[in-house]
């Protein structure tokens, strides 16, 4: 076959494993990719963003959306560093991900060159990083082995990311080798003899309760969830950020278990006998910092059903660990043959009564009625609106109120980070934009926003539209009320001061507008959805609406009392 540069090899291997955009920064240590771009540009699409952090982001959402790895390329060094935290949502999100490293040339490393860096040292498993493989390819001719091999890995066992650095002088190489074929996940099946251990262990409860979450679920795979509950009459949990994994409007659904937890709910997880958690890897935010469920012996039964054996048994020492794919776990759970009655059918209807009591909002301060704006958004957005956000208490609003549909009904339609990191929602939001063309929603606070509200620009270049509702506080609300539970009244460092969001919206290339009351929410909401650019509207909030639940100036008030 005749000779192509090793730059457009990696393209054509991408153009292979079925990806159709990348997102990145470009940098002079990677050009010659970028020139495969251009020379694939009918194949593939490269979306340029402003900032590293952003196209990972963006990637990572390309992840979950997709359930095959997102692809980001960026330049060494401080492209890379900045790139880090799109790859450490990625790990513990369990996304599939692939990170592309423009990188000195070879003849040049390991004497701290110019934006050098160590990426095994600094993203590698050795060192208990968050990739889940970091790999340099030094010679042109084993790029397809690189690339498939990344692929597999980023899918394969937990989800995850893998960074690939591609040293300058390589990229140049002329080689004659061609692209391996597209490869898939490979499926883990359960065990026969464990699902009849479930099934005894069910048959011996009173009170189980399915928590469902964690990467690799598929709408078919959603949908045997769904029949395996519906089956057994189980009540159904999602975890942390994985609202989506079964329908909230499913007359089974209970509740999410995640941050601001409906404290009925967790008192069910206290009070439940068993435990079948499908996906999740029971981390902090899940397990309410190790207290619902107690580690590393639950006071419930535990079944827990993950697609990575290292994660079996790690932090909980289950009853009945099962390894298998969620595919494979729910398809071999709708089959297993549930009784004419149980009797748990109260406990479960209960379980749903609790989750529809705490749609039921608490007064709060102020011009502003948070739950009757996300009742607008829900009423005026498609059912299957992709819903973005970052890491901050305005994300609860939408945590609590917002009832997702579900991958059961054929999309996954949230993106939001269970590594806490902010400035995810908007990167996150345009990535769903350009790959869905769906409507697409996200919510923000002001100190979130301006994390990566750069890529507004990326939207317009690219065509993208998003509806972003922005809330202003004029501070970081999260630190601020855990501030004022630690530290009452001793402001330090929580404090903003703001830009005209909507005017900075403007310049960006969106439409722009604030709003002060919950009456001028409706209008500006439709004309969002009616006009063809995307739309940020800002919400100016009272400061004291810290939580769904209460103010800032009653933590106060109950920290002054403790001391």
């Amino acid at each position: 076959m005749a000779k192509q540069v090793a730059g457009h090899l990696i393209v054509e291997c991408l153009i292979k494993q079925g990806v159709e955009v990348a997102f990145g920064v470009p940098g002079e240590s990677y050009l010659a990719v970028l020139d495969g771009f251009h020379a694939y540009r009918d194949q593939i699409r490269f979306v340029i963003n402003r900032q590293e952090g952003g196209a990972a982001f963006m990637a990572e959402a390309q992840g979950k959306l997709t359930g095959r790895p997102g692809v980001c390329f960026v330049t060494r060094g401080p492209g890379a560093t900045n790139a880090s935290i799109g790859v450490h949502t990625a790990f513990q999100d369990s996304t599939p991900m692939v990170l592309f490293v423009g990188d000195v040339a070879s003849d040049m490393r390991d004497r701290e060159a110019f934006q050098e860096v160590d990426y095994g040292a600094f993203f590698g498993p050795s060192t208990k990083g968050f990739a889940k493989r970091v790999e340099r390819i030094d010679d042109a001719r084993r790029i397809p082995e690189y690339v498939a091999r990344a692929f597999a890995t980023a899918m394969n066992g937990r989800p995850g990311p893998v960074v690939l650095v591609l040293p300058e002088d390589m990229l140049v190489q002329e080689v004659d080798v061609a692209p391996l074929p597209r490869l898939d996940a490979v499926e883990a099946w359960s065990d026969p003899g464990a699902l009849r251990s479930l099934r005894e262990m069910l048959l011996k409860s009173e009170r189980p309760l399915v928590i469902a979450g964690g990467g690799g679920w598929t709408p078919q795979a959603a949908q045997a969830l769904q029949r395996f509950a519906e089956n057994w009459k189980l009540p159904v949990a999602n975890a942390f950020r994985f609202q989506d994994t079964f329908d909230n409007h499913h007359p089974q659904y209970a509740g999410d278990v995640g941050i601001a937890l409906n404290p009925k709910l967790a008192q069910r997880v206290k009070d439940s006998d068993l435990i079948i958690a499908i996906g999740p890897r029971l981390g902090e935010m899940t397990t309410g910092g190790y207290t619902l469920l107690e580690a590393p012996r639950t006071r419930q039964k535990l079944v827990h059903i993950h697609a990575s054996a290292e994660e079996l048994n790690r932090v909980y020492q289950a009853d009945l660990a099962i390894n298998a794919t969620m595919n494979a776990a729910a398809r071999s759970l709708e089959v297993l043959s549930a009784p004419p009655s149980v009797p748990w059918e109260s406990w479960t209807q209960g379980c749903q009564a609790d989750y529809l009591a705490n749609l039921q909002p608490q007064a709060l301060p102020g011009d502003i009625d948070m739950p009757a704006i996300v009742a607008t958004l829900q009423k005026h957005l498609p059912a299957d609106t992709v819903v973005t956000n970052g890491a901050g208490n305005f994300a609860s609003w939408v945590h609590r109120f917002w009832r997702y549909a579900g991958l059961a009904r054929g999309h996954k339609t949230q993106l939001a980070p269970t590594n806490g990191a902010m400035g995810y929602g908007v990167p996150a939001g345009i990535a769903a934009a350009i790959l869905t063309g769906r409507t697409v929603f996200t919510i923000a606070g002001d100190g979130d926003f301006l994390m990566n509200g750069q890529e507004l620009a990326t939207a317009v270049q690219h065509g993208a539209k998003t509806i972003i509702v922005l809330l202003n506080n004029g501070m970081y609300g999260t630190i601020r009320m855990h501030q004022e539970r630690e530290y009452p009244q001793h402001v330090s460092g929580s404090q903003l001061q703001n830009p005209d969001f909507a005017a900075l919206a403007r310049a960006y290339g969106y439409a722009g507008v604030r709003i002060t009351r919950t009456a001028e929410f409706e209008a500006e909401l439709k004309a969002a959805v009616d006009r063809p650019q995307g739309t940020l509207i800002e919400i100016t909030l009272d400061p004291d609406v810290i939580t769904t639940r209460g103010t800032l100036s009653a933590i106060t008030q109950a920290a002054l009392a403790r001391k």
